[in-house]
This record gives structure tokens, sequence and C-alpha cells, in this order.
């Protein structure tokens, strides 16, 4: 696969370099930010060699799959900065750390050969998953968005340093701690440490950025949520702990944890743009990020933090009791009402969460027993899918399943979702239902997680070491709950052959 081909069509058909505003990649998509989306041919990127689908949101989202986004992504930043380097004259606009100029070069033939199966199908993806985001309100959207946007990037990281918690745990199970002291051991072990203890200055930072502000301000604000002997405001004083106003109590740094860190990145950039507005131009330099920090620190530890701590108490109340007092119907309910989460992009709001449960300092100790709770959605769509493939007659549902099928027991259940099931509307009812017994048996067994980003059977790569086993048991049930329910309830060969036509 030509990386640089698939970049440079996608930015010819995307209107050109002037009119993208911005990139970003999740862990499937590459998104762009499009200024005039009727100058984008959604049609001839759908018809890219390797783009499995389109989502014309509020960003032009265009899914290859987990790997393959990032290389292109890295092409096509290659591609801007050499057309930057042609570009003269021209005025430049903000894209992450690259300027975009005009884009002058002519088209690319862009190659024709895609089937009318994949075309109808990826069509109907579209328009189902637009059509579904239009009954949602435009702010809520924007607010997951920027959810989105602060911690996504953060991923990777956080991804790593969870395999790295949990090989060391391994490592030093198998070893009885023989290999406690080795440079080499306490090496790796501590990039699994740094990632978490300074999560939250990554969180401000990105979320300063994401609401306008400046990044290195909202870092200083996250920094503020990690505990550190040598902070003033953890230091005695003639022998008597720094008492804060108000609560009458000593400060806690993680009081309020990763939401005090977002929430405080966010505000200090409101901070920053409404002292700008008042500073005089001679005097913003300096003037401005003083202010910032002195009124955001005393924000920070009267109001942001003692509300971050109400509102992350509220959410791990709600959680345990999802989980634990509502026992297996909790855990049913929660696995069968998450894939219309993700239909929606409400699935957003979770991932502060399942960063918060990954924390091996938080009340989990590092282990999120939710994510695979919501990780046996994926797998009643693959039984679904499957039960619609033996059954159905249709050739042109069957040649759509059989290419997403794979990638969907691999954990990438997009194409599968917005191109068969969500479709037809009834065998999406059966594989959320059918996704609910695969929640249950993952409380049966009590399975959680060391890391999050990915699902599927890659799913036993983050699982708690010992526990393999118990998970692709708990994915078999939920393999089996959807095709059974599939099979019976959910095909409907008039309105297969209604969508994706009849030979």
């Amino acid at each position: 696969m030509e990386y640089s081909d698939i970049s440079r069509q996608i930015l010819v058909l995307a209107g050109g370099k002037e009119n993208i505003s911005s990139t970003e990649v999740c862990m499937t998509r590459l998104r762009l930010g499009i200024v005039d989306i009727s100058k984008a041919d959604i049609e001839g990127i759908k018809k890219i060699n390797g783009v499995l689908s389109v989502v014309k949101s509020d960003t032009l989202q265009i899914v290859f799959g987990p790997g393959t986004v990032n290389k292109v992504l890295e092409a096509f930043r290659k591609i801007l900065e050499d057309e930057q380097d042609k570009a003269k004259g021209s005025e430049s606009s903000d894209f992450g750390n690259d300027s975009i100029d005009t884009f002058d070069s002519e088209p690319d033939d862009i190659s024709e050969k895609s089937l009318a199966q994949e075309e109808c199908a990826e069509e109907l993806a579209l328009q189902n998953k637009v059509s579904q985001l239009k009954k949602y309100d435009r702010h809520i959207q924007n607010s997951l968005k920027q959810i989105a946007n602060i911690f996504v990037p953060l991923l990777p990281g956080i991804i790593a340093a969870g395999l790295i918690n949990g090989i060391t745990n391994i490592i030093n199970v198998a070893g009885q701690g023989g290999y406690n002291g080795a440079w080499w051991y306490e090496c790796i072990r501590t990039m699994g440490w740094a990632m978490f203890a300074y999560l939250p200055m990554f969180v401000g930072f990105n979320s300063a950025r994401e609401f306008g502000g400046t990044p290195i301000l909202g870092g200083l604000a996250g920094a503020m949520c990690i505990a550190n002997v040598s902070m003033p405001l953890l230091s005695q004083y003639g022998g008597s702990d720094v008492i804060l106003p108000m609560t009458n109590a000593t400060y806690n740094p993680s009081h309020g944890g990763l939401i005090a860190a977002l929430i405080a990145g966010g505000v200090f950039a409101v901070f920053e743009r409404e002292i700008r507005k008042r500073v005089p131009v001679m005097l913003d330099t300096f003037l401005t990020p003083l202010l910032v920090l002195i009124l955001g620190a005393i924000s920070m530890v009267t109001i942001i933090q003692p509300v971050s701590a109400v509102l992350t108490n509220l959410i791990y109340v709600t959680m345990d009791f999802a989980y634990g007092k509502m026992g297996l119907l909790g855990d049913y309910i929660l696995s069968a009402g998450f894939l219309p989460l993700v239909a929606t992009g409400l699935h957003q709001a979770l991932k502060p969460i399942h960063v918060m449960l990954n924390d091996p300092t938080g009340p989990t100790k590092g282990i999120d027993y939710l994510l695979p709770v919501l990780m046996m959605a994926g797998g009643g769509q693959v039984g679904s899918g499957l039960a619609l493939y033996f059954k159905t007659k249709n050739k042109h549902l069957k040649k759509l399943i059989h290419e997403a099928i794979p990638v969907g027991i691999l954990g990438v259940g997009e194409p599968l979702m917005y191109a068969v099931t969500l479709p037809l509307g009834r065998s999406f009812i059966t594989a959320c239902l059918g996704a609910g017994f695969g929640g249950i048996a993952v409380t049966l067994f009590h399975i959680g997680t060391d890391t999050q980003g990915v699902s599927g059977l890659f799913g036993l790569l983050v699982v708690e070491p010992g526990q393999q086993l118990q998970y692709v048991i708990a994915l078999s049930c939920a393999y089996l709950g959807g095709f059974v329910l599939t099979w019976f309830f959910g095909v409907d060969e008039n309105r297969i052959n209604e969508i994706y036509g009849k030979e």
C-alpha cells in the first residue's frame, strides 16, 4: 500500500491544502478539519484504495483501521510539508505543528476501481452515521469532541505504560522479585510509573490548548494535581501544616484527580483570554501569564478541586452501583448499551473514566473492570454478522460481511456496525442484546485490564495476567449470544434486499 499516493489523493479530493484546517487521528480514523465541506469529494475519497469508510461529522473522518491510519497521517503531513516548501508568498494557516499554504499542484489520476457492493454499503454506513449524529444536540457533540481531543493524543503513552506495568508485574511474580534493583528492570518500570505520575500535567496541557489557551499554563495547572513532598503547599512551617480556607484542611494534590486537571486547563485558558483583552499590549507578554497563574492557583485549591472531587466520586459511585450493586443485570446493561453509545459518539465521554481506572494510585489500583465489560459489545456484533453471513442469501451483503468480520474480530467494529448491523436495525438490536451475555461472563470471572486502546482478540494483550482464557470464554459468550439472537430474530431478508439490492 503506497501511503504517499493515498495521502495525495485524499488531499486533492478534500479540496486542497487551503481547505484543511487540522488533522488528528484516533485508533482507526484520520480526522480532517474541513474549511468548506462543499469542496470535498466524499464519494471520491471513499473509492481510494485502503479507505474502509468515510464519516462526515464536525470533522471529515476517514476510516482506515489500526496501524494503517498512523502511516497515512505521517505521509499526509509529509506531503503538506513538501507543498509548504514549494509555495511562496502565500499566507500560512495553523495546522498543528505545520503551516499550510496554498496547494497548487494538479490532481493525480484517481483510481476508479471499487466494487459496487462496497460503495453501496459505505454510502449506507455514512448516511446512517450522519443521521444518528443529527439526533443529538450539537453542543454535546462538540463537548465530547473536545474531551476526545484532550485524551486521544495521550493514548499511545497510556497504552504503552499500562502494558509496561502489566509486563513488569509478570516478571516480578515469575522471578519472585529477583530482578528488583536490576538497572534495566527499574529503568523500564520508571516509564510505566512516570506516565501515570505526571498524567495530570499532560491532561492540563492538552486541555488548555483545546480551549484556546497557552498549553504550558495548563500543564502547570495539572502539576498542582501531582503529589510531591517538595511542594510548598505540602510543607510544614513552624511544625504546622498549611491550612486551606473554607475546608480548614491540608492540601490534597490528588483531590479531584484527572477531572480537576481537565477542568483547570480549560479554566486557565478562559482566564488567559479574558485577561489578555484587558492588559495593555506592551505588558501582555509577562503580565498575562503571571495573572493567569496567580488567579488559577487560588481558584484551583478553593473551587476547582473541591468541585472535581465531587464529580470524581459521583463517577466512581455510579460505576460501582452498575458494576457491583446491580450485579449481573448491571453488567448486562453496560455491555448491551455500549454499541448505541458508539453509534452516537457518546462513548467519548468514557475516555477519562478509563484513564482514571488505569491509574495505579487510584481506587482500583490500576485495574479497569469496566473496559472488559464494554469490550463485549464488539463480540455481540461479530456474532450477529456471522449469523447474517450464514443465513442470508444476498451476495452483496455476504461480500461485505466477509471483508468486515476479520477486522471486527480483531477489535475494529466500525465497518461492521455502520455498514451492516446498524442499517439493518433488527440485527443491531440482537447484536447489542447478545453482547450482554459476554458482559455477564466478564463479571463472573472478574476480568480486568491493565490499560486500554485495543479490544476484540487483541484484548488478550491488555487483560490481567492469568485471565486470558477467561477473556476468550467471555468473548465467545458474546459471539454466541449475538449469533443465536440474530439467527432467530435478527435476519429480515426483505429488509436486506431493500438495502443491498436483490440480484
